[in-house]
C-alpha cells in the first residue's frame, strides 16, 4: 500500500468520526421531570423539555441541566439570640421547587445556597422578637413567616418554596436543666392536688357513709326499742287480762307469793329481804287451806274443785284482739307510764316495811321467815348459823 492509499483512509476515518460527533450533537434526549437550558452562540435560545430534540451542531450549546422534581434541604443548625437573651440552636427543612428553569439559572448563580441564607436571616428576625417559651410553642406561626418570606424572595428565581419546617429547637444545657426541674416541680405539684382532692373526696364519703349508717342504726334501735315496748305491752294487757278472767282467789295468790321467795333470797349480794305487807294475809289463806285439807278415800288430796268461772276466758280470746300500735303514740305512752312508775318507786324507797309477828305466835318469836337483815353469811363476831328452811 503506498502513502496516497493511507493518506484516503485516514480522511475517511476522520470524515467518519466527524459525522458521529455531529449526529451526538445534532439529536438530544431529554429525560422527564428534566429541562435543559440551550443557548446558541452565547445567548438564551430555548427550554428544552422531556422528548427527543435536535439542534444545530457547534452552534446550540447546553448551558444547565434543571431537576424540575420537589426538593428537600436540611440546613445546619443555627444560632438565634431571642428577646430574653437565650442562644438557640434551630435546625430547619426546605421543601422547594423550580417552576421556571430560564429564571433559576440566569436570575441567581446558587439559588440553594441564596435560599439557604435568607432562611437564617429571616429566622433570626422572626425568632429575635419573641423569647424562649414563645419560640419552643410557637412551632407553626414561625413556619408560616419563615415560608411567606421565602415564597416572595424566591418568586423571582423560578423557585416555589412549599414549605418550611423547623426539625429541632435545642435551648442551652443550664436552661434545660432548669426547665426540666421547673416541669418536675409542676406535674409534683398536680399530682400532689390531685392526692388530696382525692382523699378529700374519700373522707366525705366515708362520712356521709358513717351519717346515714348512725341514722339508720338510730332509726333501727329506735323501732326496735317501740316494737319491744308494745310487746311487753301486749303481754302485760294479756296477762292481766287471763288473770282477771280466770278470777284467782286467795289460794292461787299465796302459791304464787311461795314460789317468789326462794328467787328473793338467791344471790350472794342480798343484804336486805323486802316482804310485801300482805305476806300475812297470803300466809293465812295457806293455813286455812292447810286446816281444810281431808285426804279422800283413793288416798288422793281432796282439794276442793273451783268451779270455773261464767263466760271464763277462752285461749283465743286471751292469745288474740291486740293490735300494735303507732310508734310514736307508743312511745309517748310508755313515757308517761314510765313517768309513772318512777313517782310510785320513789315514795315507796322512802320507807322499809318490816312485818310484825304472825297471827297465833308470841311477840317475840319470829314468823315463817322472820326479820332477815343479812342472807349472805353470818356477821363478824357471830356464831354461824343454820340456813333458814
Amino acid at each position: 500500500m503506498n502513502s496516497g492509499q493511507t493518506a484516503v483512509l485516514v480522511v475517511l476515518a476522520v470524515l467518519v468520526l466527524f459525522a458521529i460527533i455531529v449526529i451526538i450533537r445534532t439529536i438530544r434526549v431529554v429525560s422527564q421531570a428534566t429541562a435543559i437550558i440551550i443557548e446558541r452562540l452565547g445567548r438564551y435560545s430555548r427550554t428544552l423539555e422531556a422528548g427527543l430534540h435536535l439542534l444545530i451542531p457547534f452552534v446550540d450549546k447546553p448551558r444547565a441541566i434543571v431537576d424540575l422534581r420537589e426538593q428537600v434541604v436540611s440546613f445546619p443548625p443555627q444560632p438565634v439570640i431571642t428577646s430574653d437573651n437565650l442562644v438557640v440552636s434551630i435546625d430547619t427543612v426546605i421543601y422547594f421547587q423550580v417552576t421556571e428553569p430560564k429564571a433559576a439559572v440566569y436570575e441567581i448563580a446558587n439559588y440553594i445556597q441564596g435560599i439557604e441564607q435568607l432562611t437564617v436571616t429571616t429566622l433570626r428576625n422572626v425568632v429575635g422578637s419573641m423569647d424562649l417559651e414563645q419560640t419552643l410553642t410557637s412551632r407553626d406561626q414561625i413556619n408560616g413567616q419563615l415560608r411567606g418570606v421565602l415564597d416572595e424572595a424566591t418568586g423571582k428565581w423560578g423557585v416555589r418554596v412549599n414549605r418550611v419546617e423547623l426539625k429541632s429547637i435545642d435551648p442551652p444545657a443550664s436552661i434545660q436543666g432548669s426547665m426540666e426541674q421547673q416541669m418536675r416541680a409542676e406535674r409534683d405539684r398536680r399530682a400532689t392536688i390531685l392526692t388530696a382532692e382525692g382523699v378529700k373526696q374519700s373522707q366525705i364519703l366515708t362520712a356521709e357513709g358513717e351519717k346515714q349508717s348512725n341514722i339508720l342504726r338510730a332509726e333501727g334501735t329506735a323501732q326496735a326499742a317501740i316494737l319491744n315496748a308494745q310487746g311487753e305491752a301486749r303481754a302485760i294487757l294479756q296477762v292481766f287480762d287471763a288473770i282477771h278472767r280466770g278470777d284467782p282467789d286467795q289460794k292461787l295468790l299465796a302459791y304464787q307469793y311461795l314460789q317468789m321467795l326462794p328467787q328473793i333470797a338467791r344471790g350472794d349480794s342480798n343484804k336486805l329481804w323486802i316482804i310485801p305487807s300482805e305476806i300475812g294475809e297470803a300466809l293465812k289463806g295457806i293455813g286455812g287451806v292447810l286446816g281444810r285439807f281431808q285426804p279422800s278415800d283413793d288416798g288422793a288430796a281432796g282439794a276442793s274443785a273451783r268451779p270455773a268461772a261464767p263466760g271464763g276466758p277462752h285461749e283465743d280470746d286471751l292469745l288474740g284482739g291486740a293490735t300494735l300500735q303507732d310508734p310514736n303514740e307508743a312511745l309517748a305512752q310508755a313515757r308517761r307510764e314510765s313517768a309513772g312508775a318512777s313517782a310510785e318507786a320513789e315514795g315507796a324507797a322512802s320507807t322499809t316495811v318490816h312485818p310484825g309477828p304472825m297471827p297465833g305466835r308470841a311477840p317475840g318469836h319470829p314468823g315463817l321467815l322472820g326479820d332477815v337483815e343479812d342472807a349472805s353469811g353470818p356477821q363478824p363476831g357471830e356464831e354461824p348459823r343454820p340456813p333458814t328452811p
